[in-house]
């Protein structure tokens, strides 16, 4: 776009947002009717048709929206066609009668002071949720929850009707927008379906697996503590009696079970105040008085105040965070002393209704009691996170390649060690979000904007992982407790351009083997989250925002048995010892054969295990690293129908060649290829690279860099590509070999296996 379009373009734009609508026309219209701006001049006739329709100028919106029609943008055309056919039932409805009767919706959400008071238009949809029997509707006030304006009423409350809304896929259209204008208009145009303006309450759900899960929660991260201090105390000792002139420390050889139980209640019980001194000094938290909340959301500030009457709670301390990444977090060890975080890019990005939905999902957090145990996992996790990221900053520092090496060593264990602690929290983090979901629905009424407001904070993050070029680390170390996982916001948050959100989250909803490829992921399938809320929204009489159809996905048994065949390998290895265990004692008792020797203790069922494993890798390799042949790969423009559909499994291994940016960290931090990430023009895809010792030119350098990946597209819960080369426009080529460590895997596994096997 030519740098003097760019500002007329977003002045109009923004007018058009504010009203302004002869200003907008005014700034739109040269650019509308220039032949060289592209998608520029397409921007401002959208615009034209929406200002038009405002103004009451049907005809100029008709003869606009035909010349839309025209273009070769399908996207464009879909739309231009949508609002035609809403404008000529206007213009014809105009004719007959003289009352405004439109089917045009809403270009924003009326704020909750203009919006008068009536009863929402209920759809005839069959509610597909339980009811009791002797539910109570609730009401709500209208200064408690702005009531959604039904369409027939909206349409008596406005001189002219509003414009139609874009559909989801035009937002790549609308792409060169700045982010502060997606705040003022929207870069992607939502149904922004109705809430409930009275409802009843949601069938009470069973608590009791989130109880179990958070106390099995705080049973691992006491028990993976435990073992690490065992090794490290033992490592330090063993370490002292090699040293000449020192000797072990007796202390170190006790069990350190029962003050580990008493540090961690402690702690969990000083969380709040250590995790305040914490976010304060590593990320900037600060106090967010409410006042300042209200200028964003008065919704949000209501909600929070109804709800902590109604519970009998003081209202949670707000903080802030100055992050551009949509967040919100919530800690603490009781109600009364309850931190609720956010960060300054969720209130820019997010609505009013959009955001109040988000802090009732952290009330959610609170009510559930959930949040006592995840706060103590980030008390844990927090300055384990904070040490790698020194180490690393010292390795980065170190120009001497034979000093660096073992702070790399050093960094990369410590980041092991996070994982691992992190890893205890998993299943907790994943289920108590379908809670805290269904609890923020049922107090605001409004499960329609918690599905925009999801999707926005993916958004939201995908965009700061572009202009940072890497994910932050708040990002990362925070991960566990935000309402959507970095990792699942970078395809989510980047396909709209190219992808409706009901095509992309179609593998979420319908592939029967989804919930597998969640095992070690933090938060749950965005797609289900989602269709529980709209099966919320159905329940109460409500559209939806998004709309999935039903039609379920067709996977073949023997590809996912062939995915897991590594892991199958393991019972299969368990009937193997069984099966040799009474081989050996029918020979035994004919005197034929005594392996006594051999299998006394037992340890022969762990060389069984390994041997099953190695065969399930073998068996695998093959399907999962195809041959990559030019005349069959996929290029960017085959990245959309790659993640659309919902019967692929990991285990289809689509060859890629796709171009872009290579985004990631610098330095001793990345060592590991832990944050590399490819900025195509179709989106962002996590890639998956095995360094290779020996070649010349390493991942980071290519950082930053203009690329050509060559690998395997795999679609599972995150869609990633296991690289085979990365290319740059010089000719310099990286080789990932995953089959080769796949292979050498194996063998180890089944030499290892064997030798057990052999010696016991």
């Amino acid at each position: 776009m030519p740098s003097h379009a760019k500002p007329s373009l977003e002045a109009g734009l923004v007018a058009l947002k504010q009203g302004n609508y002869q200003t907008a026309i005014a700034q739109l219209e040269p650019i509308a009717s220039s032949q060289n701006n592209g998608t520029a001049s397409l921007q401002a006739q959208v615009g034209l048709v929406m200002a038009f329709a405002r103004t009451g100028e049907v005809s100029k919106a008709i003869a606009i929206s035909q010349n839309l029609i025209e273009t070769n943008n399908p996207q464009v055309q879909e739309w231009a066609t949508r609002a035609l056919e809403h404008l000529t039932k206007r213009k014809k409805s105009d004719r007959e009668s003289k009352k405004v009767e439109t089917g045009f919706i809403p270009f924003e959400n009326s704020t909750p002071d203009s919006t008068p008071n009536s009863n929402p238009i209920t759809p005839p949809e069959t509610p597909t949720l339980e009811e009791k029997p002797n539910d109570r509707v609730i009401e709500t006030k209208s200064d408690d929850i702005p009531p959604m304006v039904p369409l027939a009423r909206l349409q008596a409350t406005l001189a002219t009707p509003p414009p139609p809304p874009l559909p989801a896929p035009l937002s790549g259209f609308m792409g060169s927008v700045t982010r502060t204008q997606a705040k003022l208009f929207g870069v992607i145009y939502w149904r922004q379906a109705q809430r409930a303006r009275a409802w009843q309450p949601l069938r009470k759900p069973k608590l009791i697996p989130l109880r179990l899960l958070s106390a099995g929660t705080f049973i691992a991260l006491f028990w993976v503590i435990r073992e690490i201090l065992k090794l490290a105390l033992g490592f330090i000792n063993q370490t002292l009696v090699k040293l000449p002139y020192l000797e072990p420390i007796q202390l170190l050889y006790q069990d350190p079970t029962q003050l580990l139980l008493i540090a961690l209640v402690i702690l969990m019980g000083v969380s709040p105040w250590l995790l305040d001194l914490l976010l304060a000094n590593l990320y900037g938290q600060r106090e967010f008085p409410k006042d300042v909340l209200n200028t964003h959301s008065r919704e949000a500030v209501r909600v929070l105040q109804r709800c902590c009457q109604q519970r009998h709670w003081p209202l949670p301390k707000l903080r802030i965070l100055p992050t551009a990444a949509p967040i919100i977090l919530t800690y603490g060890s009781l109600p009364r002393n309850a931190r609720i975080v956010v960060s300054q890019g969720l209130l820019e990005q997010l609505a009013d209704d959009e955001i109040a939905i988000i802090y009732a999902t952290q009330l959610g957090h609170i009510a559930h009691w959930d949040f006592a145990v995840m706060s103590l996992l980030l008390l844990v996790t927090l300055p384990t996170h904070q040490l790698y990221q020194q180490v690393s900053g010292l390795g980065d520092k170190i120009s001497a390649k034979i000093w660096r090496w073992p702070v790399t060593i050093l960094a990369s264990l410590i980041y092991g060690i996070w994982c691992l602690l992190t890893g205890t929290g998993l299943w907790l983090s994943r289920l108590r979000l379908y809670y805290s979901d269904r609890v923020a629905a049922e107090i605001t009424g409004n499960p329609n904007a918690l599905i925009r407001a999801l999707l926005k904070i993916a958004i939201g993050i995908a965009a700061d992982i572009q202009k940072q070029e890497h994910t932050n680390w708040q990002l990362e170390s925070l991960n566990l407790l935000t309402p959507v996982s970095y990792q699942q916001s970078l395809s989510l948050g980047t396909i709209a351009s190219n992808l409706s959100f009901e095509s992309f989250l179609k593998w979420d909803i319908a592939n029967p083997y989804r919930r597998w490829f969640t095992i070690n992921n933090s938060h749950p399938l965005m797609g289900d989250r989602i269709e529980r809320l709209c099966q919320i929204a159905r329940h109460w009489h409500l559209d939806t925002e998004l709309h999935f159809d039903s039609v379920p996905s067709k996977v073949k048994r023997q590809s996912f048995l062939l995915q897991v065949a590594p892991w199958l390998g393991i019972p299969l290895g368990v009937l193997f010892a069984a099966f040799v265990w009474l081989t050996w004692q029918l020979a035994f008792t004919l005197k034929f054969l005594n392996l006594k020797w051999i299998y006394e203790d037992w340890s022969f069922i762990t060389g069984c295990l390994l041997i099953g494993f190695s065969i399930g890798t073998v068996m695998r390799i093959n399907s999962f690293f195809p041959d990559i042949k030019p005349a069959s790969v996929q290029t960017d423009d085959s990245l959309p129908n790659l993640l659309a559909d919902p019967s692929a499994l990991p285990i289809d291994s689509v060859s890629v060649r796709l171009v872009g940016k290579l985004l990631g960290r610098q330095g001793t931090s990345n060592t590991l290829a832990q944050d590399l990430i490819l900025q195509s023009s179709a989106g962002l895809v996590k890639l998956h690279h095995i360094s290779w010792l020996g070649q010349s030119v390493n991942h980071q350098d290519l950082i930053g860099r203009q690329i050509i990946v060559t690998g395997w597209f795999r679609r599972g819960a995150t869609p990633w590509i296991d690289i085979q080369t990365l290319e740059t426009q010089s000719g310099k080529t990286i080789h990932s070999p995953h089959p080769i460590w796949s292979t050498f895997l194996a063998v180890a596994a089944q030499a290892w296996g064997a030798y057990v096997f052999l010696t016991g």
